[in-house]
Parts: C-alpha cells; sequence; structure tokens
C-alpha cells in the first residue's frame, strides 16, 4: 500500500511541477490532456473565465486501432473543433506524462490540424 500511495504522491508533484509554470488565457487557452488504459480526453480551457472552451475524447466512439491511432483522430478532431471555436494559439498542458508517444502523436495532429503552440 504505501508503494502506491509513493506512486501517487510522485505523480501529483510531476502534475503539479507542470502546472505551476502553465494557465490558460482568454488569447491562449490551456490544452489539458489526459490518457488513461483505456480512453483518451483533451480539452481547451481558458482558466480566467474556468470555463472549457472545447472538449473531445474516446468515451462512446468505436475506433479501431492501438491509443496511438486513437490520439492521432482525437487531436485532429480538436484541431478542427476548436477552429469553429475561433481557438488558433493554446498553451500544453501534459499533465503528469512525459511528451512521448500517445502525448506526442495527439499533439503532432493537433498542430497539423492548425493549432499553434
Amino acid at each position: 500500500m504505501a508503494r502506491l500511495a509513493h506512486k501517487q504522491n510522485r505523480t501529483a508533484m510531476r502534475k503539479n511541477r507542470t502546472r505551476s509554470n502553465i494557465s490558460g488565457t482568454k488569447e491562449r487557452p490551456r490544452l489539458s490532456v489526459r490518457i488513461s488504459l483505456n480512453h483518451i480526453y483533451a480539452q481547451i480551457i481558458d482558466d480566467s473565465k474556468q470555463k472549457t472552451l472545447v472538449y473531445v475524447s474516446t468515451i462512446g466512439r468505436k475506433l479501431d486501432g492501438s491509443l496511438t491511432n486513437k490520439a492521432t483522430i482525437i487531436g485532429a478532431e480538436l484541431a478542427k473543433e476548436a477552429k469553429t471555436a475561433g481557438v488558433r494559439k493554446v498553451v500544453f498542458d501534459r499533465g503528469s506524462k512525459l511528451y512521448h508517444g500517445r502525448m506526442k502523436a495527439l499533439a503532432d495532429a493537433a498542430r497539423e490540424g492548425g493549432l499553434e503552440f
């Protein structure tokens, strides 16, 4: 049990360290990404108003392939939805995850879709 608590504590510390430098504004909202074992969640948040502008996830969808392929699809859809909401530039919030693999695939797809960060 102590090992699990230690792991959760380290994850929370990494997340807080990342979030201490990142804040979303009206001009550059925050792109927050969460990747679980089964699903991918991405949302664009204006922290000054505490409001979610765009939200996309894999929940309730039949997407084939690995989670990396799903991350690419979610990144492209997020960029498309952000364009319709009038968002061009964002600040990328990766949370406690490394910028590697699925996180990188989502970010690259969002960049190809027109988001700048």
